[in-house]
């Protein structure tokens, strides 16, 4: 699999290191049950999901990719906080 990183462009995901699905965290005040979920609770879907990435082995930058769980097919990756589209 190729990942499209924003800085070096298309790099073979060798030189990355996975970090996990992109989670929207709750607010610091939400409650018990919202932090619970997102600590402990995740879903498997097949298709399009949020991952985080690091380039470990290039520009060491955080990106932020959309890929789908069944095909593998990327369809976008940016800066981790958004600066940037590949």
């Amino acid at each position: 699999m190729r990942l499209p990183c924003p800085i070096c462009g298309p790099r073979d995901s060798r030189e990355f290191i996975y970090r996990g699905t992109a989670l929207d965290r709750p607010a610091p005040d939400a409650g018990t049950e919202a932090w619970e979920e997102y600590l402990h609770l995740r879903d498997n879907p097949a298709g399009p999901i949020r991952e985080f990435w690091y380039h470990h082995a290039g520009c060491t930058a955080w990106i932020e990719v959309t890929r789908n769980t069944a095909t593998h097919e990327i369809s976008d990756a940016v800066l981790a906080g958004g600066e940037g589209a590949a």
